[in-house]
């Protein structure tokens, strides 16, 4: 087994993968790891324009667009954070796109989530290992309740779709699902422990 470089977290909104992503960070830290902590949509001027996109629900086409170009700069950023020897922790990744778009495009685009994958392949780094946090929507909506401004993605019916993409996607030995309602002590010795071992 090898340590791994390159780990995103995935997950509907509301299935605690931000907050397990933190603790992980922190704990790796503390145990002298070298890891950095980022996320998309990032805080670039593309990152900016993708997150105006998802608040002022644009146009599918144009929302997808705008998400490669800017997975496509932060994959250089994050090619050398892996050159560096750093751990990378990456709170949503490409298959927060293929699950979400995807489900935007289904009526648009015969079989969505190939299609998008087409779009950046070849151009974006692989991660080693991708945490699928699982939860029932409605439990993790319940969650998220008290967000202001909740976007409109973060609807009942809409999630329902995107996690059922998402257990279609966590295929193959890259992916490791996660039971969501677990303690947050128990995902991150999970993590972690996959992590480094």
């Amino acid at each position: 087994m090898q340590m791994k470089q390159f780990v995103t977290f995935e997950g509907i909104d509301g299935s605690g993968k931000s907050t397990i992503l933190k603790l992980v960070y922190k704990q790796l830290k503390s145990q002298g790891y070298d890891v950095v902590s980022t996320y998309e949509p990032t805080d670039t001027w593309i990152g900016k324009r993708v997150q105006k996109c998802i608040e002022t629900n644009t146009d599918p086409f144009v929302t997808v667009f705008t998400f490669i170009a800017d997975r496509i700069e932060h994959g250089t950023q994050i090619q050398q954070w892996i050159d560096d020897g750093k751990i990378v922790l990456c709170d949503r990744y490409a298959e927060s796109t293929y699950a979400y778009q995807g489900v935007q495009l289904q009526d648009m685009v015969k079989d969505s989530v190939r299609w998008l994958k087409e779009l950046s392949k070849d151009r974006i780094p692989i991660p080693d290992r991708t945490f699928v946090f699982v939860i029932d929507p409605k439990k993790a909506l319940d969650r998220i309740q008290n967000r202001d401004n909740l976007i409109p993605f973060e609807r009942l019916a809409f999630l329902k779709k995107v996690h059922e993409s998402y257990l279609e996607l966590a295929v193959g030995a890259r992916f490791c699902k996660l039971d969501a309602t677990k303690t947050r002590e128990e995902l991150v010795r999970i993590c972690c422990g996959d992590i480094i071992s």
